[in-house]
């Protein structure tokens, strides 16, 4: 399902003709730095503490282990791509981030790497490949309007992987075969019928199309599969955008080519993975389940004929499953070497000789360690973030509560250290976007720990609807949006009050992508509840929002209006306009901050703008940050901390 999982206001007249939405909305440098001067006090930790990127990150091992990757900041805030040769030491500047961000990058093979960037934010991404030593640096896909998906990395035909683009049609994807050193295309396979498109591919390793998902009629999915390249697909499964059957992967550990890992909850709440025979149509057996959670995947071993090494899902916290005995001695290493943190293995050399590991919890921002498995030794490479102690940051407390029609609804409370010595602190209330899919989790939130480091709470809900916990969960949240999905947000906060931390008078809101309409919407329902809210690239009205989707979202209109709500139906238009804050402006009382990314494809520029309006015309003093190099959430450094001190400015303003 789609998950809405998200200063411009100097513009020249002439510039201001082709900016997106009104440029007459957004308040003044001048008037935000206002804004984040309301908070007065001096900490020992400052918001860019939190919010600047780390100076390295995002360390990878080539695939040889000779060499290693990864991201270095510069004065102004550009994180080039570095390369580094493990036993030389000799490092290597080879990508250099200019105007655009590399929004990530990755190897192929031991001597090319690729990277993808878009256009102020517009997600439609283009890829890009580099040789190690920076030469050959090559558009791959300079195709104008269109949006690149990698679906397959094949590692025994090292200089090709397998895309997909909505290259021949902006509603529909196709795959490709391309050579990440040339650029050359080859179509795999043509998605001709768009009132049905082909929503997923499923290839082998060896890049052999072997099933393909199918919409029918905007709600249903068909699984088709062939037997041989030379025999036709057959239909073999429909379900329902209520269901989940997914190939994970192809079992490639027996004789029998049919066997696939299955991610299914067909015939369970949870989805749990399966060994599946597509031939006879029919699960072998159930490999993992849990019977909270959701199952996630699982990952192989290459050099070992691809036996599973593990399964994984997220609980409370993020879990691993060990299966075969080589990752079981493996596991047991880890776990002694870290303990109660969160690890987990970001990448390993073809050899499974080195492994790159990544360490964190609710307090560590995080660590990479490099692991030898011929001499059993741990390497600490790089602390993210060594500024930020340990002992300084907040607690992020897995909680559950029971809804008021009775449901169990997780979630997760930071509590700053002034609510354990005793004093009531306020509470910010963060719903998640999204809504159908996404989760919060457990591990270290900048955000929450910026505002512990204030004083304040922080209570992210899981509320109905969210991912991860079972079929009946997420469909409770069905026609829910504006109705029981806020009633879960307000039973958290009655919650939270037993426990006697927080000051009942004191409570905020604040929210990105479908959380920035939990926000709003919170304010027109409860408005006596929140002192005051923040709208980040928040949807404001459902009929403009539907009306605005990118086109590769047309295929989902029909399962939209069955999840969502139908304009179509005289009963789901009342509801819709019940649930638009944007048309219930009137009862909105309290003080609003309203952020925007200019180039958002996910919610258009014009959802705030409406809201900004509305309020100003009643005397509103509504705060507006717009930037004009963003889209579904602000990923430019200075951007990012701006938006960050006037969030705290704000805050300060209504809840000290």
């Amino acid at each position: 399902m789609i998950a809405i999982c998200l200063s411009g206001a100097g513009a020249s007249a002439q510039q201001a003709a082709s900016l997106p939405g009104d440029t007459t909305l957004p308040s003044s440098k001048e008037e935000l730095a206002a804004l984040a001067a309301s908070e007065t006090r001096t900490y020992k930790y400052a918001v860019p503490d939190y919010f600047s990127r780390p100076k390295q990150s995002a360390f990878k091992l080539s695939p040889d282990g000779k060499y290693f990757s990864y991201r270095e900041k510069d004065a102004a805030g550009k994180r080039h791509v570095y390369v580094k040769n493990v036993v030389t030491g000799e490092v290597k500047k080879i990508l250099e981030e200019g105007k655009e961000l590399i929004r990530d990058y990755g190897w192929v093979n031991n001597t090319r790497l690729i990277y993808i960037q878009d256009e102020g934010g517009n997600e439609n991404y283009h890829l890009f490949a580099v040789d190690l030593n920076g030469s050959n640096n090559l558009p791959l896909t300079p195709f104008d309007k269109v949006r690149v998906e990698i679906v397959k990395v094949l590692k025994d035909q090292p200089d090709y992987m397998i895309i997909q683009m909505n290259k021949d049609n902006p509603e529909i994807f196709e795959p490709y075969k391309i050579n990440i050193k040339t650029g050359a295309l080859e179509k795999l396979f043509e998605n001709k019928d768009a009132a049905n498109p082909i929503s997923g591919y499923d290839f082998d390793k060896d890049g052999n199309l072997r099933a393909y998902t199918k919409q029918q009629g905007g709600t249903n999915y068909v699984l088709y599969y062939r037997e041989s390249a030379a025999a036709p697909f057959k239909k073999i499964k429909e379900t329902t955008w209520k269901d989940t059957f997914t190939i994970i992967d192809f079992d490639y550990t027996s004789g029998n080519q049919h066997l696939a890992y299955v991610l299914s909850n067909l015939n369970s709440n949870t989805a749990e993975i399966q060994l599946y025979d597509l031939k006879n149509n029919k699960p072998v057996k159930t490999l993992f389940n849990n019977k909270t959670y959701d199952s996630e995947g699982l990952v192989t071993s290459r050099k070992r004929n691809y036996e599973v090494d593990y399964y994984s899902y997220m609980g409370e916290r993020s879990e691993i499953v060990p299966v075969s005995d080589t990752f079981k001695k493996l596991y047991a290493k880890f776990k002694k070497q870290f303990g109660d943190y969160d690890f987990g293995v970001v990448s390993k050399t073809d050899a499974e000789d080195k492994y790159l590991l990544y360490v964190t919890s609710d307090r560590l921002y995080g660590k990479y360690y490099s692991y030898d498995a011929a001499t059993d030794k741990f390497t600490m490479l790089l602390d993210l973030m060594p500024n930020l102690k340990e002992s300084d940051m907040a607690e992020m407390r897995p909680v559950k509560f029971t809804s008021r029609d009775g449901l169990t609804v997780y979630g997760y409370l930071t509590i700053p250290k002034e609510a354990k010595d005793g004093k009531k602190v306020p509470l910010i209330v963060n719903p998640h976007g999204g809504p159908y899919g996404p989760r919060d989790q457990w591990g270290f939130n900048p955000e929450t720990q910026l505002f512990a480091s204030r004083g304040y709470a922080t209570l992210q809900v899981n509320y109905r609807g969210s991912g991860g916990y079972g079929k009946e969960f997420s469909l409770a949240g069905s026609r829910q949006i504006g109705r029981n999905m806020l009633n879960d947000l307000e039973d958290g906060v009655a919650y939270v009050k037993t426990l006697g931390l927080i000051d009942d008078s004191k409570i905020a809101i604040y929210g990105g992508s479908y959380g920035g309409l939990a926000t709003l919407g919170s304010l027109v329902k409860t408005p006596d509840l929140y002192v005051c809210g923040v709208d980040y690239v928040g949807v404001s009205n459902l009929f403009t929002f539907y009306k605005s989707f990118p086109p590769y979202w047309k295929p989902f209109l029909a399962q939209v209006y069955e999840q969502w709500y139908n304009p179509e139906s005289e009963e789901d238009k009342k509801i819709m306009e019940q649930v638009s804050p944007a048309l219930n402006i009137i009862k909105i009382t309290k003080p609003l901050f309203v952020v925007q990314g200019a180039n958002d494809p996910r919610v258009n520029i014009n959802e705030s703008d409406q809201i900004v309006k509305s309020l100003r015309s009643r005397g509103f003093d509504v705060p507006y940050m717009v930037k004009y190099n963003e889209g579904h959430g602000f990923g430019h450094e200075d951007n990012r901390i701006e938006l960050y001190k006037c969030m705290i400015g704000f805050f300060a303003r209504h809840l000290k």
